[in-house]
């Protein structure tokens, strides 16, 4: 990711399905509704549209909300199979989600053998 967060910032997956058409005030009244969380925190909260596709995150970056949109055009961004409530990632596994990756199962390289 492009933007460095602050240390300690949290990242949520809202699981399940949601609508994309939603912007800043609908994505902060699901966070403070469904998620029962603050959208003013200064955490992430990452939601994903239904084909799966798109993912939004907002974040509150202290002096103003920023919404951060993605489109793969191919594959799907790996998600919870909850249809509700939320899952903590870490920034490395919010990294792999971005990029595609299965962050719930990422693979290590072994380290080479010293002969």
């Amino acid at each position: 990711m492009l933007i460095g967060f602050p240390t300690g910032v949290r990242v949520w997956l809202a699981a399940g399905i949601t609508d994309m058409r939603r912007g800043f005030d609908g994505l902060a009244s699901l966070i403070q509704g469904s998620l029962l969380e603050d959208p003013f925190s200064g955490h992430l909260f990452v939601f994903r549209g239904r084909k799966g596709d798109r993912i939004k995150v907002l974040w509150w970056s202290g002096d103003g909300m920023c919404l951060f949109t993605k489109r793969l055009e191919s594959g799907r961004f790996i998600w919870p199979d909850a249809s509700s409530g939320v899952v903590h990632l870490t920034q490395a596994q919010l990294s792999m989600l971005l990029e595609g990756i299965d962050w719930r199962r990422p693979i290590r390289t072994q380290k080479p053998s010293q002969v």
